[in-house]
This record gives C-alpha cells, structure tokens and sequence, in this order.
C-alpha cells in the first residue's frame, strides 16, 4: 500500500474526489481507485470521502492507495461475433464465461484481447486495460455491448449511460414461480459488508437501484422473464432477483444450488437489447440478440404452465 497527500489547487477546485487522485496518481484509474474509497481510505480535510465530493481550493487530500497491478493487453486472435462496426462504434454479442477486460484474475483471453486485434481502432478514455470498453456485463452474462472506437464517439455513448437513455433489456430464467405478470424492483444496492464479493439491497453506502420485469413464461420449476434496467448498478439484476426471492437459476452468488442451479456453470442472464443514439448521425440505432441456447436446455424441455 502507499499513502500520497495532496493540496487542491485554485484550478483543481470543483474537481471530483476520484478524478483529482486519477489525474494525481499515476497508473490508476478512477475504477482501481474504487476500493481506497470502500475502504474508506481516502480523507479530504480529516474527513472520509466519496468518489463524488467535489474538492475545494486549499482541501487537503490524503488516501492510501491499494498495490498497483501492471497489465498490459494485447491483440489475441479470440473469435468474436461482432453484430455491427462503423468508423465511431461496433456492437458485439458477448459469449457467456468470456471477461470484458484484462484484471488480475484474468490478464488475457477477454473480450478486450479479441477486440484489439479485430477492429481497426478503440478509444483511449479508459488507458491500456480498458481500450474501447463504455460498459460492462458480467463474465458469466452474455450479450450485447456498444464499443468506443474513438474518444469522442466514447464521450457521447459515456453521457448516453450517466443519463440512462440507453435502452438495455435482458431475459433471464429465475428459480421458482413469480406470480406477478410485471413489476418493479425499486431497492437501493451496495456492497456487501460480509462478502467484498458480492453486493445487496441496503441503506448504507448504497445507490439507488431500479429494475423492471415482465413474465414471459411460467415453466416446471422455473420462470422466463424479460428485465429494462433503469438504473445500471453492478450485479444489479442479481441482486434484485434474489432480494424478491426468485434468484436467477445457475447464479454462484446470489441463488442457494438448486437442482436447477447445479445444471448451469454461470447465471442465465442474457442481455438481449442495446439501443443507443450514434454518436456522429444522432439516429437512434437498436441491437437484438436471441435467446442462448443455453437457455434451451430448459425452455424446450418443459412445458409453460401458463399464468
């Protein structure tokens, strides 16, 4: 670990917190810099501090940082099913157990590598380990992305995702039966103080989390349904599905080894709609994805129970 401290300068004044530390510390980002601030090892003025506290001239900052870990990615000839490309983006349907991009546990073979060596050029916004990556879904989560090619295409899709325009919709099939037809998940998400690893609904240190559902099918044993995110909190549909009781099925995490679980290496979270406005026509463009046959295994082997 290293501790740096740090003035704000007259210029630097109205600068976020994890932005002033990026710019400051060199070779992290504002994401690596996360976990200083859950640990709550950052402090402005003796005070702890979030990510978001906008500095003022004269603050004082001080934070411990965590061990940096050097990576580098590197063009890999990985397959990749890469749905659309332009001069600004491209749009890739994501295979379930494939990474995003390079991290300690997984220094290559990701979606990153295969991105590097197939298209011409990816944004710079994110530096060497994230080239090109607006957005992210989980290893075990396959589906559709949207790909930078560009700084400014980037920008565009990067303020598209702060104000939640972006129109994102997954299927999932959940253990258990859920009786509703729709509904709305409103429940704040943070992480976990007992599991670093896992995230749950809670007051303390959360954010605001919404989910939106509508049952496809009610199956033996299981329910098909189809998920709008409102919001875009990490693990958000997992959490969300457990906190109403019905986990998706085949999820390490959140769902407690059903029959149906021990069937599936990774949750069966599909992100099945990505539509976004271009960042150089202004045209708003939308991407399906079908169903994984993963998800066949289950949909064509038991009949739907109706409502």
């Amino acid at each position: 670990m290293e501790k740096i401290t740090l003035t704000v300068t007259s210029a630097e004044s109205g600068t976020r917190c994890d932005r002033f530390l990026a710019d400051h510390a060199e070779g992290f980002s504002r994401q690596s810099l996360k976990e200083s601030f859950d640990a709550g090892l950052v402090m402005v003025s003796g005070k702890s501090a979030k990510p978001s506290l906008k500095l003022k001239e004269g603050d004082r900052v001080e934070a411990v940082l965590p061990e940096l870990t050097v990576l580098d990615a590197k063009p890999q000839d990985i397959p990749i099913d890469i749905v659309y490309e332009d001069d600004d983006v491209a749009v890739v349907d994501k295979p379930a157990g494939m990474v995003v991009h390079p991290a300690g546990g997984n220094p290559d073979g990701t979606l990153v590598n295969a991105l590097m060596y197939r298209l011409d050029s990816l944004s710079a916004i994110n530096g060497v380990i994230r080239p090109g990556i607006v957005h992210r879904i989980d290893k075990d989560t396959s589906g559709l992305l949207v790909v930078a090619k560009n700084d400014r295409a980037h920008e565009a899709l990067a303020e598209q995702f702060r104000v939640h325009s972006i129109t994102r919709r997954y299927t999932a099939l959940l253990n258990g039966l859920l009786p509703e037809k729709r509904g709305t998940v409103d429940a704040p998400i943070g992480r976990d103080p007992s599991d670093r690893l896992r995230y749950t609904v809670t007051l303390k240190n959360s954010k605001r989390a919404v989910t939106h559902y509508e049952t496809a099918g009610l199956y033996e044993g299981f329910t098909h349904i189809y998920v709008t995110l409102e919001t875009g909190r990490t693990h958000q549909i997992r959490v969300h599905m457990k906190y109403i009781g019905y986990p998706i099925i085949g999820d390490p995490l959140y769902s407690s080894g059903t029959a149906l679980d021990r069937m599936f290496d990774g949750q069966l979270l599909h992100a099945c709609t990505l539509g976004f406005i271009h960042p150089s026509s202004g045209e708003y463009m939308e991407f399906e994805s079908p169903i994984p046959e993963r998800f066949n295994i289950l949909l064509k082997g038991r009949a739907d129970n109706g409502r």
